[in-house]
């Protein structure tokens, strides 16, 4: 290719030739591109300079193609329609497109949305792969070095501007243990709670949380008199849940999944807790012209739209 050559070029020349060969008259080229007579004369001279060749002879019968012309004619068609689709970008076809994208989620979250989604991402794109992460620390780096392509977790407290952040909703704290628990018994207070170890399921850039000291002091536990288990999964954590006299904070929706969550159950929090856990679906501007990620920005947000909120 000769880039030095195409330099020269102006596309809208091959427009106006385009239409030159349609009209074969320089008064009705000039209407359709909406420019003078003169103008369109002037055009025409440009082309039969970058071409070398006269393009049109004048005759009785009005301007005629030269053989030149006619080749030209035969092959402007399917570029320029190449041109423009190039310019439009293409045609996102979800039945048919393949590739991967790359989710980051709680498993908390995953057990509510993951399995409605799947389901409908598989009925609309089956050929599209899912990837799905729990455990990322600093997202919004990854999400802005294209590592993932979305984020959805507990708010933090501020999101630079390079980013987009959609709220999903809100859900309410519990406190969970297994069913016959001694705390199933009596008022739930932070002195009672201290008394048993506590299961602390792996909350990525913890630090970033909105309300962190409010979240703290229920998603740490103050002043905790037992011992404790960090874990990042979280069907791991409802097994020992079940088994021992650990308790879990976590959000209460999580009880809706009657199958993972059976033999465990939901406590009152303690009267000073008066925060909703909130959460977002967060991507990078990078992906905001994507045909792509805004089908799939969509479809989540259809996705959690069908679910009862908690």
């Amino acid at each position: 290719m000769n880039s030095r050559q195409l330099h020269k070029v102006d596309l809208n020349l091959l427009v106006a030739l385009q239409v030159m060969l349609q009209e074969c008259s320089v008064s009705r080229a000039a209407r359709r591109l909406h420019i003078t007579q003169p103008a369109m004369s002037r055009t025409l001279g440009r082309l039969r300079e970058l071409f070398d060749d006269p393009l049109f002879t004048r005759s009785s019968g009005g301007m005629q193609p030269s053989p030149r012309a006619r080749e030209l004619e035969r092959e402007l068609g399917p570029l320029l329609t190449e041109v423009e689709r190039l310019l439009r970008g293409p045609e996102f076809d979800p039945w048919h497109y393949t590739g991967e994208v790359t989710l980051v989620l709680s498993e908390y979250i995953g057990m509510a949305l993951l399995p409605g989604l799947i389901r409908r991402l598989h009925e609309l794109a089956p050929r599209l792969s899912i990837r799905v992460i729990t455990r990322v620390e600093n997202q919004l780096e990854q999400l802005a070095s294209g590592a993932l392509d979305f984020v959805i977790h507990i708010a933090q407290a501020h999101y630079p501007e390079d980013f987009r952040a959609f709220p999903l909703g809100t859900a309410p704290p519990a406190i969970l243990v297994r069913e016959g628990h001694p705390l199933t018994q009596g008022d739930l207070t932070w002195e009672r709670l201290a008394l048993y170890p506590v299961i602390r399921v792996y909350l990525p850039d913890f630090e970033q949380i909105e309300l962190v000291r409010t979240s703290e002091s229920f998603l740490r536990v103050r002043d905790p008199q037992q011992g404790s288990l960090e874990i990042s999964h979280l069907m791991t954590a409802l097994e020992v849940l079940r088994s021992t006299d650990y308790f879990m904070p976590g959000p209460a929706y999580i009880m809706r999944n009657q199958i993972a969550t059976q033999g465990i159950v939901a406590l009152a929090n303690p009267e000073d807790i008066d925060y909703q856990i909130r959460y977002m679906l967060v991507g990078h501007r990078r992906t905001e012209h994507s045909a792509l990620h805004q089908w799939l920005w969509q479809q989540i947000l259809e996705t959690l739209g069908s679910l009862d909120r908690p």
